[in-house]
C-alpha cells in the first residue's frame, strides 16, 4: 500500500483517538469535580451532625439534622420494619410520640427477630413524658428491592411514615421520623444509634482510572504513527 492511500486512514485513526482521549479526559475531569461536590456534602454532613439538637415539630430541617422532640409514646401503635444491621437481621421499632405539636415517629431502634415482641422487652416501653433526641430522616415510601410493604398484612420493608401514620390512625402525623439516638433504653431494646451516615468517595480513583485510559490511548496512536512512518521511509530507502 502506498503512502499516499495510507495517509488517510492514519488521519482517521488520528482524529477519532483524539476524539476518544479527549472523551476520557473529560470524564476524568468530571470525576474530580464530582470529588469536590462530594467533600463539600461530607463537611456539610459533618457540621450537621455535630450541631446543637433543634425542635423536631415543624422543623423544616434537611436529612440528618439533630432534632429532639418530647412527649409520650404510644406503644400500642408500634409498628415493626424488617431491617439488617451490624447487629445482625431483626426489626427497627417504629412507634409514634405524641407531644403538643402532634405526632412523630420515632425509630426508637433495632430489635433482634426473637424479641419482636413486646411483651419480651417490657421494660423497654417506656411510659410517660420522655424526650428523644436523635437525626431526622425522610420517608422511605414504597418498600424495598423486590418487596413491597404489606400494611393489611403487617410487613413493613422500609420505613413509609405516610403509609405507617394511615395503617395506625395517625392523622397529622410529622411527614418524617427520627432516629433516635443511642441513649439506652430500659433493659436495653430497643438499640438505638445504629444510623450510618456514609458516602463512599472513589471520585480520585476513578479519574485516575480515566486519565490512564485517555494516555494509552494517546500513547497507541504514537506508536502507531511512528510505526507507519518507519515503514514509510523504508520504503521509500
Amino acid at each position: 500500500m502506498s503512502a499516499t492511500r495510507l495517509r488517510p486512514g492514519l488521519w482517521g485513526l488520528a482524529v477519532a483517538a483524539c476524539l476518544l482521549a479527549a472523551g476520557l479526559v473529560a470524564l476524568g475531569t468530571w470525576q474530580l469535580q464530582r470529588r469536590a461536590w462530594k467533600h463539600d456534602l461530607v463537611a456539610r454532613m459533618d457540621a450537621r451532625l455535630q450541631a446543637a439538637a433543634v425542635p423536631a415539630t415543624g422543623c423544616p430541617c434537611e436529612p440528618y439534622t439533630r432534632v429532639f422532640a418530647a412527649g409520650a409514646f404510644a406503644h400500642d401503635r408500634e409498628t415493626l420494619v424488617q431491617a439488617v444491621t451490624e447487629a445482625g437481621p431483626g426489626f427497627w421499632v417504629l412507634t409514634p410520640l405524641v407531644g403538643e405539636g402532634g405526632a412523630i415517629l420515632i425509630n426508637r431502634g433495632f430489635v433482634p427477630r426473637e424479641r419482636r415482641d413486646p411483651a419480651t422487652r417490657a421494660a423497654g416501653q417506656v411510659a410517660g413524658p420522655v424526650r428523644v433526641t436523635g437525626l431526622l430522616r425522610l420517608t422511605e415510601p414504597g418498600g424495598a428491592f423486590l418487596r413491597s410493604n404489606d400494611p393489611a398484612g403487617g410487613r413493613w420493608y422500609s420505613r413509609d411514615v405516610a403509609g405507617i401514620a394511615a395503617s395506625r390512625g395517625l392523622s397529622g402525623a410529622a411527614p418524617y421520623f427520627v432516629d433516635a439516638d443511642a441513649t439506652p433504653n430500659p433493659g436495653g431494646l430497643p438499640v438505638g444509634g445504629l444510623t450510618v451516615v456514609a458516602f463512599p468517595d472513589n471520585h480520585l480513583v476513578y479519574a485516575l482510572t480515566w486519565f490512564t485510559l485517555a494516555a494509552m490511548v494517546l500513547g497507541a496512536l504514537a506508536y502507531t504513527l511512528r510505526d507507519a512512518l518507519r515503514s514509510r521511509n523504508d520504503r521509500s530507502a
